[in-house]
């Protein structure tokens, strides 16, 4: 019965943002750290940003640092990807990860 679920994916202009939305449900939110994943067409799933149970520590991508955020709201349950300066090789479907879980993913597409 653990669930992620992300939303905010969309199409978007190179250098637009987004920010993405992942919501937890069935285990103890507060108490797991959080991931973002991105998978390309043809590609690797990757390791996109993590984020420890209580907020205090993130890691990022080398090819994201500086651009992208995460943050979580456990109030919420929900861990977000603040993402700025879009480039088009971050197209991707973009999910979250946590508790051995897997989200559905929401799509992410840059272009002009």
């Amino acid at each position: 019965q653990v669930q992620l679920v992300e939303s905010g994916g969309g199409l978007v202009q190179p250098g637009g943002s987004l920010r993405l939305s992942c919501a937890a449900s069935g285990f103890t939110f507060s108490q797991y750290a959080m991931s973002w994943y991105r998978q390309a067409p043809g590609k690797e799933r990757e390791l996109v940003a993590i984020i420890t149970s209580d907020g205090g520590i993130t890691n990022y991508a080398v090819s994201v640092k500086g651009r992208f955020t995460i943050s979580r709201d456990n109030a919420k349950n929900t861990v977000y990807l603040q993402m700025n300066s879009l480039k088009p090789e971050d197209t991707a479907v973009y999910y979250c990860y946590g508790a051995h879980t897997w989200g559905q993913g929401t799509q992410v597409t840059v272009s002009s």
